[in-house]
């Protein structure tokens, strides 16, 4: 068993940051990629952005410059510092990971979210 548990969302002024973890825990032989994805009210998921396991990063247009994408393979987490937030950027925030178990069996996993709100 394997969980993902998102933290670190909240209500933030326009322009102002948020940092967001991903904590995994559970049967984790090694963690290859890992993404964060959102999904606003009445809205499709929209993938925001990815690192491997040698630590390379992809971005979504909409957050580049703005978003970074981390990780911290000893404490098995994934970060998304967000600066400069928009209102546009308000959504339930999921992090997604492909995990090898010690069964070297590998799965995608899926956290619970964490709710961002940008509002003044």
């Amino acid at each position: 068993q394997v969980q993902l548990v998102e933290s670190g969302g909240g209500l933030v002024q326009p322009g102002g940051s948020l940092r967001l973890s991903c904590a995994a825990s559970g049967d984790i032989f090694s963690i290859n990629h890992m993404n964060w994805y959102r999904q606003a009210p009445g809205k499709q998921s929209e993938w925001v952005a990815r690192i491997d396991s040698v630590g390379s990063t992809n971005y979504a247009d909409s957050v580049k410059g703005r978003f970074t994408i981390s990780r911290d393979n000893v404490k098995n987490t994934m970060y998304l510092q967000m600066n400069s937030l928009k209102p546009e950027d308000t959504a339930t925030y999921y992090c997604n990971a492909n995990i090898l178990s010690t069964e070297w069996t590998a799965y995608e996993f899926w956290g619970q979210g964490t709710q961002v709100t940008v509002s003044s």
